[in-house]
């Protein structure tokens, strides 16, 4: 076998060999990356939208800091939406629940929520709440 041959061979088998180990650790890389760089997303329950942990980036688009605040201790009541109401909670945890609905989600320290206009809850504020607000006009 010739030194050309013989060096085409070796190459041949690193590539078949090499090539998709490292495609396979540039792609897992690659989406590690684009995965971190996502904001999270937002989900909803029984109508109401709820975004965990929003970038900085997003609160500042809001203007979240510039809106008033409101806080409660720990307690229950009913409460009805006269407007679309956007709240970030800055502390507590409430577990809500939704009128016409047997089951109830909870909202916490982080959460950037929006309830619709004319939704009826209960909130059970299981650990004092802090938070900024914004009623829709």
């Amino acid at each position: 076998m010739s030194n050309k041959a013989s060096i085409v061979i070796v190459v041949a088998a690193v590539v078949v060999v090499v090539l998709p180990l490292f495609l396979s650790v540039v792609k897992h890389k690659e989406f590690s990356f684009s995965r971190s760089q996502q904001s999270p997303m937002a989900t909803e329950k029984f109508g109401v939208k709820i975004q965990k942990n929003p970038p900085e980036s997003k609160l500042t688009e809001l203007g979240v800091r510039t809106w008033p605040k409101w806080g409660c201790g720990p307690s229950k009541f009913p409460w009805e939406f006269t407007a679309t109401e956007t709240m970030f909670l800055l502390d507590g945890k409430v577990k809500v629940y939704v009128d016409g609905y047997d089951e109830s989600f909870e909202i916490g320290a982080g959460d950037l929520i929006v309830f619709p206009k004319g939704m009826k809850v209960t909130w059970d504020v299981t650990k004092a709440v802090n938070k900024h607000y914004s009623l829709e006009k």
